[in-house]
């Protein structure tokens, strides 16, 4: 008997040495909505890979991309009640949140370059608007770039007149509803994964991309002509679920803090390329016609568009779309 009590607390005292060394790994599960090709996607697998080094396998990332877990519309729902950990989603998807500050990045023209982009999202504007996230139980950790946006349509976009009546698929969003608007189209609510069999179909005749989102979803194939427009932004805010995020231990976090950083910094310098590669491949495959406008043609379209800043104010309010507009000055000055 007291040879089995011996044995027992042996056995006892080794998975008390072992126990913490073979616990289960803490999973984060990461869901986005594009494709692993691109700037996005790769930064998520970037993430992973990092994150899995930095805590020494203690937290173990899957990464669900294409929409494969949830839908544009589903994924911020099923992060606030934790069913997924974290999410890239892009900066349209805050405003039906409630988080209407986040819809002055879809004003047309407000951000003309990167570098402009960079004093917003890395300095204190960036950070504030991200403290609006943890009401709604979301920790915002990075924003990562995918780059500016292109107009495509079956017919050629050239002149503000040429938008009327164009069904033109876009993201939920108040501020892009305005912009199409203003030019005369007819905006349709769509989730990402839709649109290019929408576009094959007819369910609607354009939409609005940045290169590399274009040529990895097809769209180029579905699409006669694509406008070289740069006229808005997509980019995304690297989120979590505030409640898991506060309960990892300060280690975890601050390794997986370490590693969003490093994760960013690989996106943003790949997002450029990405997006340069892409419409190299867009023109090789002669499926769709590039157009590129005057300075003329480009000072219309912009012109055609300022009635949704007017529109945007009362909800974003005027003073954030001045500070927006005052570090863009301020930058190319």
């Amino acid at each position: 008997m007291r040879t089995f009590a011996i044995a027992a607390s042996v056995a006892a005292l080794a998975l008390s040495f072992v126990g913490p060394a073979s616990a289960d790994p803490i999973i984060i599960k990461f869901s986005h909505v594009v494709a692993t090709d691109t700037p996005k996607g790769k930064a998520a697998e970037k993430f992973k890979e990092l994150a899995e080094k930095y805590t020494g396998g203690k937290v173990k990332v899957e990464v669900y991309p294409n929409s494969q877990l949830y839908k544009d519309k589903e994924e911020l729902e099923a992060l606030q009640l934790g069913s997924v950990q974290m999410l890239a989603p892009s900066n349209s998807k805050f405003g039906p949140l409630g988080i209407r500050e986040f819809e002055v990045f879809d004003l047309p023209y407000i951000l003309p370059d990167l570098k402009t982009l960079r004093k917003v999202t890395e300095g204190p504007l960036g950070a504030r608007l991200l403290k609006l996230l943890e009401p709604k139980g979301i920790t915002g950790l990075a924003y990562w770039d995918n780059g500016f946006k292109e107009m495509s349509a079956n017919k050629k976009l050239v002149a503000p007149g040429d938008y009327q009546g164009v069904k033109f698929r876009i993201q939920s969003s108040r501020v892009l509803q305005a912009q199409f608007k203003a030019l005369g189209s007819l905006p349709q609510v769509m989730a990402f994964s839709e649109v290019y069999q929408a576009l094959q179909t007819g369910v609607v005749d354009g939409q609005e991309n940045t290169w590399s989102n274009i040529y990895t979803q097809k769209m180029h194939e579905v699409q006669k002509y694509i406008t070289e427009t740069n006229h808005g932004y997509i980019g995304y805010v690297v989120i979590v679920n505030k409640k898991f995020w506060d309960d990892l231990p300060a280690d975890i976090r601050d390794q997986l803090s370490k590693a969003m950083k490093e994760a960013t910094d690989f996106n943003n310098a790949q997002s450029q390329k990405e997006n340069d590669d892409a419409l190299a491949e867009i023109k090789k495959s002669g499926r769709s016609e590039i157009i590129k406008l005057t300075p003329e043609q480009d000072e219309a379209m912009r012109k055609a568009m300022e009635p949704v800043y007017k529109d945007a104010a009362s909800r974003v309010g005027q003073s954030l779309i001045d500070e927006f507009q005052k570090e863009a000055k301020s930058t190319t000055n």
